[in-house]
């Protein structure tokens, strides 16, 4: 395959000829990492990509018992702010179904360390919570 140039111009001259005329036009003005090094990556990564694109989605990786840890947190907040009993019962219920699936079949990483909601603590906390927000209102 031969290279495309004018014919009489040595190649190298039709390259530095082009840059200058890139310059000249600000093409290269506020390149993103311009004047940075270049990142430090001795060692080759395959999945180097698929890792770039989770940090700048902002996606995080976690081992299944501490992401189960992160969803029940999430689950009693929800569960404390639902409108109403029987929502509150619905939450408790599902992710006391996934605590005690994971209790039955542990994966390997760390330890669970959760145990199973008590839906009516629950349900009694959320009583609560509704009646002070009612006063305060």
């Amino acid at each position: 395959m031969t290279e495309r140039k004018p014919p009489g111009v040595p190649f190298e001259t039709f390259v530095e000829k082009e840059i200058r005329e890139a310059q000249r036009r600000g093409e290269f003005d506020r390149l993103p990492g311009a004047g940075k090094p270049l990142p430090d990556d001795t060692a080759y990564d395959e999945l180097w990509w698929v890792k770039k694109k989770l940090a700048r989605e902002g996606v995080s990786l976690l081992p299944p018992t501490l992401a189960l840890r992160k969803e029940a947190e999430d689950a009693l907040a929800a569960a404390y702010a639902a409108p109403s009993e029987q929502e509150v019962r619905r939450i408790i219920g599902a992710i006391n179904t996934k605590i005690l699936d994971m209790m039955v079949k542990p994966p390997p990483g760390p330890p669970l360390g959760l145990k199973r909601y008590d839906a009516e603590e629950v349900v009694a906390e959320w009583r609560r919570r509704r009646a002070r927000r009612t006063r305060t209102e």
